[in-house]
C-alpha cells in the first residue's frame, strides 16, 4: 500500500518543481490522514487513560507488593513527574529524530513499560517502570497533536482538533471506572496489559501512514544546559506538588531545598532559552510572545486546575461523605464524559471550515459560564445529597468542559505558523498538565486545613447552655441506655457519635469550599479571554503532507 509521501511517478518524466511535489504529497496525504488521525487519538486516549486508570488500583498493588500507602503513590507520581519532563522537549525531540521515529519509538517505549509494568513484583521494578513510560508518554499528545495541526487543512481543524480533544478529556474521566472495573474483576496487572493491543493498532497505523516533516530540521548543537535545567527544574517542581501536601509543605527540610532549587533552575531556564548566545533552544519560549497562545495556555493551566481538581475532589466526596463505591463513583462520572464528547463535536462542527460560523471566544466564554455553574451545583451538596444532584451538576460540567478546549486551541493554534506548531503544543499540554498538578496540592492543602476550621467552628457550639446539643446528647444517650450499656459508657458512646457527625458535616462543607475555590479561579483567569483575537479567515496554507 502506498503510504503518504510516497512517490510513483517514473523517472523519465524528469524533475518536478517544488509546488508540484507539494501538490502531489498533499493528494497522497489526503487519502491516509484520518488513519493517521485514528492512531494518534488511540495513542493519545492510551496515554491520558493511564494517569487515573491506576489510582483505584493502588489499594491492591499496595497489599500485593508489600508498600505503604505513602510508598504506592510513587506509582502515580513517577509517571507524572516523567511526562512533565518530557513534553517541553517533544518538539526538540521530534525535530532531532523525525516525527515518525520518534512517535513510533514513544508507542513502543510506552508499550514495553506497560508489559514490565504489569509483570513487576517489586515496588521500585514498578516505580522505575511507570516513570519510562511516562516519558514515552509525553509524544503521544504532544507532538500528535501538532502532528494533525501540520497534516489537515485549515477548514478540518475544527472538527479534527474536537475528534482528537475529547479523547483527551474524556478518558481521565473513564479512567476511574474502568479501573475500578478490572480491579474488581481482574488484577490491577491489566490495568497495564490492557495497553497492548491500543499500542500495537496505533503503531501500526502511525508507523504505516505517517512521514517526516520536509520543514524537520536535524541540524544544530544540542542545548544540554537546558534540557539539564529543564529535567532539575520542572522535576523538582512536581515533586513539591505531589509530595508536599503530606509532608507539611515547606515545614519538610527536603521540600524546602526542592523548591528553592526548582525556582532557580526554572528562571535560569527561562533567561537561557531566551538568550540570544542559545541558537538552538530545546524550548522556544519566544513564541510565547504571541499574545492569543500565552493567553490560551494561561486558560489551560486554569482548565487543567479544574478538569483535574474536579476528579480529584469528586471520587473523595462521593465515598467519603455519599458512601459510595469506586466502581459506583465510576459510573456517577460517566454521564459528565459522555456530555463532554457531545459538546465536543458540537465546538468541532461550529468552528470546522474556513470561517467558523461562530466565535471562537463567544464559546469559551459559554464554557466558562457553564462550568462555572457546576461548580457552583457541587459547592452546596449536603450530606443528604443522592445520586441525581450529582449526577446533574457532573452532566452540567462535563458540557461545559467540551466548550472550552477545543475553542482555546482554535485560538491558539490559528495565530502561529505550522512549523511553530510542535512547540506550542509541547507548552500548551505542559500547561494543562501543571495545572492539575496545582489544582490538586492547592485544593488538597486547601481541603485539610478547611476540615480543621469548620470542625473547630461546630465543636464550639457544644456547650452545655446549648440546647439542640444537650437534647441530641439525652436522645443518644437514652438509645445506648435502653441498648443495655451503662450510663457513663453510653454517655461517651453519644458523644462519640456527635463528634464523627460533627466530622461529616465539617468535610462536607470544605468540599463545598473546594469547589467554589475552583469557581473563583475561572472567575480570575476569564479577563484572559477578552485579550484573545478572533482568528481570521485566510488562504489555507500548503498541508504538511509528510
Amino acid at each position: 500500500m502506498a503510504r503518504a509521501g510516497s512517490s510513483t511517478a517514473p523517472s523519465i518524466q524528469g524533475p518536478k518543481s517544488a509546488g508540484q511535489v507539494m501538490s502531489g504529497y498533499t493528494s497522497e496525504v489526503s487519502k491516509y490522514r484520518w488513519w493517521i488521525l485514528l492512531g494518534l487519538i488511540t495513542a493519545a486516549i492510551m496515554e491520558v487513560l493511564d494517569t487515573t486508570i491506576v489510582n483505584v488500583a493502588l489499594p491492591q498493588m499496595a497489599g500485593n507488593l508489600g508498600a505503604t500507602n505513602q510508598e504506592i503513590g510513587w506509582v502515580s507520581t513517577g509517571y507524572i513527574l516523567s511526562n512533565v519532563v518530557v513534553l517541553p522537549m517533544t518538539a526538540f525531540l521530534a525535530g532531532r529524530f523525525g516525527r515518525k521515529r520518534y512517535l513510533g519509538f514513544s508507542i513502543l517505549l510506552f508499550m514495553a513499560a506497560s508489559f514490565f509494568c504489569g509483570t513487576s513484583h517489586t515496588l521500585i521494578e514498578l516505580v522505575f517502570w511507570r516513570i519510562l513510560q511516562g516519558a514515552g508518554g509525553a509524544a503521544l499528545l504532544s507532538t500528535a497533536q501538532a502532528t494533525l495541526r501540520q497534516i489537515f487543512p485549515t477548514e478540518q481543524q475544527g472538527i479534527v482538533q474536537a475528534i482528537f480533544l475529547m479523547g483527551v478529556i474524556v478518558a481521565p474521566t473513564l479512567g476511574p471506572t474502568l479501573g475500578g472495573w478490572i480491579t474488581d474483576n481482574y488484577t490491577w496487572n491489566w490495568c497495564f496489559f490492557i495497553n497492548l493491543p491500543i499500542g500495537v493498532a496505533s503503531f501500526f497505523l502511525v508507523t504505516s501512514f505517517l512521514e517526516d516533516s520536509v520543514s524537520a530540521s536535524k541540524d544544530g548543537t544540542v542545548d544540554w544546559l537546558g534540557i539539564g535545567l529543564l529535567a532539575v527544574g520542572l522535576g523538582c517542581l512536581q515533586y513539591v506538588l505531589e509530595e508536599g501536601q503530606q509532608n507539611d509543605w515547606f515545614q519538610d527540610a527536603v521540600i524546602l531545598r526542592l523548591a528553592i532549587v526548582s525556582i532557580c533552575c526554572i528562571g535560569t531556564l527561562l533567561w537561557w532559552e531566551m538568550s540570544p548566545r542559545n541558537p538552538n533552544p530545546v524550548v522556544n519560549f519566544r513564541i510565547l510572545k504571541n499574545s492569543a497562545l500565552s493567553s490560551s495556555i494561561f486558560l489551560f493551566v486554569a482548565l487543567g486546575f479544574g478538569l483535574y481538581g474536579g476528579v480529584y475532589l469528586f471520587p473523595l466526596f462521593a465515598q467519603t461523605i455519599l458512601g459510595l463505591t469506586p466502581t459506583k463513583t465510576g459510573l456517577v462520572l460517566l454521564p459528565g464524559g459522555l456530555a463532554t464528547a457531545c459538546s465536543a463535536l458540537i465546538c468541532g462542527r461550529l468552528l470546522n471550515g474556513k470561517k467558523a460560523l461562530v466565535d471562537p471566544r463567544i464559546l469559551i466564554m459559554l464554557g466558562v459560564v457553564i462550568f462555572m455553574i457546576s461548580m457552583w451545583d457541587l459547592g452546596h451538596l449536603t450530606i443528604l445529597s443522592g445520586e441525581p444532584d450529582t449526577r446533574i451538576a457532573l452532566l452540567v460540567r462535563g458540557f461545559g468542559l467540551g466548550f472550552l478546549f477545543a475553542p482555546i486551541n482554535q485560538v491558539a493554534y490559528a495565530s502561529i505558523q505550522r512549523h511553530e506548531a510542535q512547540q506550542a503544543s509541547g507548552l500548551i499540554n505542559l500547561a494543562r498538565q501543571l495545572g492539575g498538578s496545582f489544582g490538586i496540592a492547592i485544593l488538597g492543602t486547601y481541603l485539610n486545613t478547611r476540615t480543621k476550621i469548620h470542625y473547630a467552628n461546630l465543636v464550639s457550639y457544644t456547650y452545655p447552655s446549648n440546647h439542640i446539643f444537650t437534647d441530641r446528647l439525652k436522645a443518644l444517650s437514652g438509645h445506648f441506655l435502653a441498648a443495655g450499656h451503662g450510663v457513663q459508657q453510653s454517655k461517651d458512646m453519644a458523644l462519640s457519635v456527635i463528634s464523627r457527625t460533627i466530622g461529616v458535616q465539617a468535610a462536607t462543607m470544605s468540599y463545598n469550599d473546594s469547589f467554589i475555590l475552583i469557581l473563583i479561579i475561572f472567575t480570575v483567569t476569564a479577563p484572559a479571554i477578552f485579550i484573545l483575537k478572533k482568528p481570521k479567515a485566510a488562504a489555507q496554507a500548503p498541508v504538511d503532507a509528510h
